[in-house]
Formats: structure tokens, sequence, C-alpha cells
């Protein structure tokens, strides 16, 4: 598990292209400190097992699934990536609860500076759209972020500077794609509400 606070900006040192898979080589100082193989690290929101540490670079395998519903097979050598480790268990809860598991990706729509933040606004997948909500959590490239504001097609966040400047979300550009995961518990109470049996007969 995750928080969607994002530990370090990374770069993409070596990818390798299969028939339906890849192999990503990335450099992260601070994530690879503790980090073994068969450990959990977040790679633009998306959780990964490490295959090999070398150094402060760690190599990871990404499956067919996996490229399908992120923006991780157009990584290329060079490219900032978003890093975090898998959650201690004694560790502090910065975030919202992220598991990981991208759910589609979005697009960058627009940018609009403040004086020292900018909101910027995204497609939304009309899949995802029932889990989004004003004032709710939203993972974007594994960055826990407050929705501002939402419609039936996009979605609004408001990033302060440090956002800005320690993650990709600052150099984003307006149509470029971008990692989404919705807030998991919504998904869980859609789930069991559906299942619940319906009422027969009066309360009592």
């Amino acid at each position: 598990m995750f928080t969607g606070i994002v530990e370090e900006l990374g770069r993409v040192v070596a990818v390798e292209h299969g028939a339906d898979s890849g192999r990503l080589t990335l450099r992260g100082p601070t994530v690879t400190a503790d980090a073994v193989p068969g450990a959990s690290i977040a790679v633009n929101g998306t959780c990964l097992t490490v295959v090999a540490v070398a150094g402060d670079a760690f190599t990871v395998d990404v499956m067919a699934e996996t490229l399908r519903r992120t923006t991780l097979g157009v990584l290329a050598p060079g490219d900032p990536v978003n890093l975090e480790r898998a959650m201690r268990a004694d560790g502090r809860f910065g975030g919202h609860v992220v598991q990981g598991h991208v759910d589609g990706t979005a697009t960058v729509l627009e940018r609009v500076p403040g004086d020292r933040w900018e909101v910027v606004r995204f497609t939304l997948p009309e899949e995802l759209g029932p889990y989004v909500v004003e004032k709710g959590s939203i993972t974007v490239d594994g960055t826990s972020l407050t929705v501002a504001s939402v419609d039936a097609e996009e979605f609004t966040v408001s990033l302060i500077p440090t956002t800005l400047a320690l993650t990709t979300l600052g150099s984003r550009q307006v149509g470029e794609q971008v990692n989404l995961e919705v807030d998991v518990l919504a998904k869980y109470v859609e789930r069991l509400l559906a299942a619940r049996p319906e009422s027969t007969g009066a309360p009592r």
C-alpha cells in the first residue's frame, strides 16, 4: 500500500521492449536506500516489483496488462518519474489509501498559473466518473491530490509549489497523459451496495 506522497523524482535509465511486456531500469537514490528484490515501488503511481538493484538504480518488469492501463509504455531514457516506496507499518499516513493499481489514464487539458500555484485540468474517463467527487481524493501519476472541481468529462486539481517542484506534475504539458487511480474506498462501497440483497417485507 502507498499514500500518494511522492518520495523523489527519479529518472528512467533504460527501457527494454518485449513482444507484450517491458523492463525498466530507473534511478532513485532515496527509494533504493533499502530496496531489495521483491520490494514494491510505485512508478508514476503504478505498483511494480523490484527484480534487481544496482547502486542507486533498480529494475522492474512491466506486463501487458500494466502497459495497457498505464503510461509506462511510452517512457524513454531520461524521462522523470514519481517514485514512492510501499508504506511502512509504523510510518505517517500523509496522503490517502493508494494501491498502486492504475484505473486508467487522463490527458492534460489546461494549466492555469496562479501566484505561487497552478490549477491543472484533466479529462475524466467516463467509467471513472462515479468515483470522483469534489474535495475527494484522487491519485495522479502517483501523487495524492484533492479534487478541486469535477463534471461529467473533466476534473481539476490545484498544485502547490512543493508538488510543482518535486513531482512530474510540474512539467506535464497540455496533451500529455497521466495515470489515474480513484479512491479505492468508493469502489468497495459500490461493490458492497451492488451485492446487498433487496429488503423484503416491512422494517421491524
